[in-house]
């Protein structure tokens, strides 16, 4: 780019293309957003001495004498600082159009110079603002009229100008749009130069002028809003040129495409949603199943946590250990460790909540990921870099350049190395602007834990720019890992005890208040809730909003609640205990078969509310800690005694039910064109799931009955008879409807693991190829397990397509 230079002289020139030797790097500017009018400075003007005499160099004029006022030696002009003529490199004017949001997003300040808002006349026809400027000798120039410090002008301008503003022609433009949105610090000035305000204190108004979301002005990432909604933006907006009203999108959705004038405003527009489109179907590629974006996953942990109370983890931002991690360049990892129930994952959401706009403000990244071990989806390595990977590219589009062209192994192992590849690559990309990973819950990473620990020292040691925090409870094998970084810093919520017990009292009295609400408590049963929750937290938030969401079940009375509240013991186990007594002891502790029923489910989930919870029909452990009681593997006595209620016949007999109920449900399910395909080729990303879903009793059962075989069997067991025959008889029966409904699912991935699973557990004369039979020639076999026939099979000729077959076109089967 060029720049504009001011002398101390205040003339200016133009500067030769930045960065050069002589200027290496780009020095801090100033940038002008207005609208174009009569007698525009141009580049050549500037170039033949003629620039003066065009009405428009006052305009440059006011931006180098603010830029001076701001301590700015630079500043940089559309009209003059890009050569549009046609002698020009037409190159010049590419790069320009494709590099303008990224330009005014790097400017120090923005100038917004409204040549239709003008207060100039309202001063001179006040009489008592009159009077004060005339005495001031001080209206030498329009816009010296900012330089006076008089409340009677500061109050009529409050008054004056807004609608003038309001109506400005400056927000009718289509290039004004990106020039609203990208620069950090805008100021908006009147033709007189008067400063009228800033983006901050006046965007209530511009959001009233523009409907733009004030997240979006507020400097939040794009990448959050979709296609449409900033399509919308521009909607009203106009530009000189057809073509432009895309071309002037270009920083809006972060493409970069040749411009072609000529084309037309619809051929300009596909090709931008083309290319938006592009870059979207290579995220998808990161997933077999539907994308998992971490940001809907946070919004979903915060609204099942019932929000996220700033006074629960504002405390973090004046510890010590979180502050030269910080601060410190040489310091790139921080792990926050803590029991459970201390508010791990809640401090995490606040650090990103608190981190996220100063980052992107400055043009950084900011990715995350929450483990949780109770959901499939979101316990594994592979997740965490595929939704690490996801948010990168969704802040910095620029990195789907380490993306590989193909599709991504449906192996986990496989994906696991190519994808910690790619990551890598990106967080070593000279492009990369300063980046911040933050991982949840890695204690709940269940599968390749130790990969992804490793990972996380390797990144550690990448780059100066990138910087991560993790969270887990305090494990031995967590810590000797990350040990070996040695750069690092460490937060224990328990030697941080007073900050975590302020944190939770606010939690406390936010809970406390809600219930009296919800209830109509009077002051004083008020005060016992909170002094009983206060004495016996112990720092733990999840105790507390455990015991909350018991007083607020509708069955529970206001005159009930003391007593109630009395019952529950402090410690979580001891709580976990005394709800496994309060289900043993009631009338339901029995009630079993009704799952086909989805009202009597979430009456039986409330049922047992401390231990489960029912989202989008599938059921969860409210947390791990409530899992690992009910294993067994907590301290407490009655953790082992809750197993013992729980699984009387252990285990392996519950896993062994599970799967024989699985096969049963699936047989009396599964069928040919479940969804009503009908023919063939019906692309998976056009299917509707019909209502009610005929696969939603048997979704769990497709894809996990071989784990629950697998864990049915204990070491020195084999399978019996009888099991060989139920397999064997469900995939002479079922096995087509079953790779149809795991396609369905977006679950065939998972579907070739079971395979391999199954083949494992079988007798070496019992193999699955051996009991399924082939249909229509397709093979679910490969090149190390040939055919009954010994020929070569339809799909070791044709491994990726096939399975890309079935993936996509679920009907094929």
């Amino acid at each position: 780019m060029r720049l504009l230079e001011r002398d101390h002289t205040g003339e200016f020139r133009l500067t030769k293309r930045l960065p050069n030797d002589k200027i290496p790097e780009i020095p801090p500017y100033a940038i002008l957003s207005h609208t174009w009018g009569e007698e525009e400075v141009l580049f050549g003007d500037l170039a033949d001495g003629t620039a003066k005499n065009k009405s428009g160099y006052a305009k440059i004029q006011f931006c180098g004498a603010q830029a001076e006022r701001d301590g700015l030696r630079f500043f940089w002009v559309d009209t003059c600082c890009i050569d549009k003529s046609d002698k020009a490199d037409k190159a010049e004017l590419q790069h320009a159009l494709n590099s303008m949001f990224d330009w005014y997003r790097r400017a120090a300040k923005c100038y917004v110079y409204l040549a239709d808002v003008s207060t100039y006349q309202e001063i001179t026809d006040n009489p008592d603002c009159k009077l004060v400027v005339r005495r001031s000798g001080c209206v030498t120039r329009r816009w010296a009229l900012q330089e006076l410090n008089i409340p009677a002008i500061a109050n009529l301008f409050s008054k004056g100008w807004k609608q003038a503003f309001r109506q400005s022609r400056w927000f009718t433009r289509g290039w004004t749009l990106q020039e609203l949105i990208a620069p950090t610090i805008i100021e908006f000035f009147s033709k007189e130069g008067f400063r009228l305000g800033d983006k901050k204190s006046l965007e209530q108004e511009i959001h009233n002028i523009t409907r733009i979301p004030l997240r979006a002005l507020q400097s939040y990432p794009l990448s959050d809003f979709s296609f449409d909604e900033r399509k919308a933006w521009a909607e009203k907006r106009n530009t000189t040129r057809d073509e432009d009203k895309a071309y002037s999108l270009f920083g809006i959705f972060d493409v970069h495409i040749p411009v072609l004038y000529g084309e037309g405003k619809e051929k300009a527009f596909k090709r931008l949603q083309d290319k938006f489109q592009e870059d979207y179907r290579a995220l998808a590629k990161l997933w077999s199943t539907e994308p998992r974006d971490p940001r809907v996953e946070k919004k979903r942990i915060e609204l099942a946590k019932g929000g996220l109370l700033v006074d629960a983890y504002r405390w973090v931002f004046d510890n010590p250990d979180f502050n030269r991690w910080r601060s410190s360049p040489e310091s790139r990892l921080l792990w926050i460790k803590g029991d459970p129930g201390k508010g791990k994952t809640m401090l995490l959401c606040g650090i990103i909540n608190e981190l996220e706009r100063p980052i992107t403000v400055n043009g950084g990244n900011l990715a995350y990921f929450f483990c949780q071990a109770t959901d499939s989806r979101i316990n594994n390595a592979t997740s965490v870099l595929r939704g690490l990977i996801y948010l990168l590219v969704q802040r910095q589009p620029r990195l789907l350049l380490h993306l590989p062209e193909n599709s991504y192994p449906s192996d986990d192992a496989m994906a696991w190395i190519v994808l910690s590849k790619t990551l890598i690559e990106m967080l070593e990309d000279p492009n990369l602007k300063v980046t911040y990973l933050v991982i949840d819950a890695l204690d709940e990473c269940i599968i390749d834990q130790q990969k992804l620990l490793s990972l996380i020292v390797q990144i550690s040691s990448v780059s100066a720019r990138v910087k991560l925090v993790v969270s887990s409870r305090n494990l031995v094998q967590i810590e000797e890992q990350l040990a070996t970084v040695v750069q690092h810093s460490r937060l224990s919520l328990e030697l941080n005890a007073e900050s975590v017990t302020a944190a939770v009292e606010a939690f406390i009295w936010h809970k406390v208040l809600y219930l009296s609400r919800l209830k109509g408590y009077d002051s004083g049963t008020e005060n016992a809730i909170h002094d009983y929750l206060s004495s016996n937290a112990d720092g733990t938030f999840l105790w507390v909003a455990l015991i909350c969401q018991a007083l607020g079940d509708p069955n529970v009375r206001r005159w009930q609640t003391l007593n109630k509240l009395r019952a529950f013991p402090p410690g979580l186990d001891s709580l976990y205990a005394r709800m496994m007594e309060y289900i043993g002891n009631s009338d339901n502790a029995d009630l079993y078969d009704i799952l086909d029923n989805p009202e009597y489910l979430e009456e039986l989930i409330k049922l047992c509310g401390s231990f489960l919870s029912l989202r989008e029909q599938t059921v969860y452990f409210v947390h791990q800690s409530a899992k690992d009681f009910l294993q067994g593997n907590a301290a407490h006595q009655a953790s082992r005694e809750a197993f013992e209620w729980v699984f009387p016949l252990g285990m392996e007999d519950v896993n062994h039910i599970i799967f024989s109920r699985s096969l049963i449900a699936m047989s009396a399910v599964l069928r040919r064109d479940m969804y009503g395909l009908q023919a063939p080729g019906f692309p998976i990303n056009e299917i509707q799931t019909p209502s009610p879903d005929p696969l939603a009793a048997v979704r769990y059962s497709c894809v996990f009955w071989v784990d629950h075989l697998r864990d049915s069997i204990s070491k020195k067991d084999t399978l019996q008879h009888n099991i060989l025959d139920a397999i064997q008889t469900f995939f002479e029966k079922k096995y087509l409807y079953w790779l149809e409904a795991l396609s369905l699912l977006r679950a065939m991935p998972e579907g070739v693991i079971t395979i391999t699973q199954l083949n494992s557990l079988l007798p070496a004369d019992k193999t699955c190829f051996r009991c399924i039979p082939v249909y229509s020639g397709l093979w679910m076999g490969s090149k190390a397990s040939p055919s009954p026939s010994g020929r070569r099979t339809w799909l070791d000729e044709h491994e990726a397509s096939s399975r890309w077959g079935l993936e996509c076109m679920p009907a094929n089967a």
